[in-house]
């Protein structure tokens, strides 16, 4: 956990410094990038995060004016959420200084096998706890 805290935090600065985005929004933006039209519900799921902490932060992207919200056809209670092209813009640049910077920090440490043996236990693991919905907020 130490670790993943260390990495995360320094990406959170690089992405902070380049772009103004806590590494949270990259991964929201991300996720918008690659499931357009998702529903704030869609993301809290996916992130094992609160419902109403996810629509806050969506709520900051929107003033930005990186995601739009449209009215959801299939259900009047919920939105859903879609990049503009601002927001894909800087998902761009920001996915960039993320790669360059996370390859950075592990190259340095790491072989290129240690990083595919840990991804891959790493992806397994993920895998099951989602599958098994563990780990996921109540509400």
């Amino acid at each position: 956990m130490r670790a993943e805290t260390r990495l995360y935090n320094a990406l959170g600065d690089s992405l902070s410094r380049e772009h103004g985005l806590a590494t949270s929004q990259v991964e929201f933006l991300r996720y918008f990038r690659d499931h357009p039209g998702s529903r704030v519900a869609d993301v809290a799921f996916n992130f094992a995060a609160g419902i109403g902490a996810i629509s806050k932060g969506v709520d900051r992207l929107e003033a930005r004016g990186l995601v739009v919200r449209h009215p959801n056809p299939a259900d009047g209670r919920s939105s859903l959420v879609s990049l503009t092209r601002a927001g894909s813009e800087v998902v761009a640049d920001a996915e960039t200084t993320f790669q360059k910077r996370l390859s950075d920090l592990v190259s340095s440490t790491l072989t290129p096998d240690q990083v595919a043996t840990v991804g891959a236990a790493l992806a397994t693991l993920r895998a099951a706890l989602e599958r098994d919905r563990i780990g996921v907020p109540v509400g």
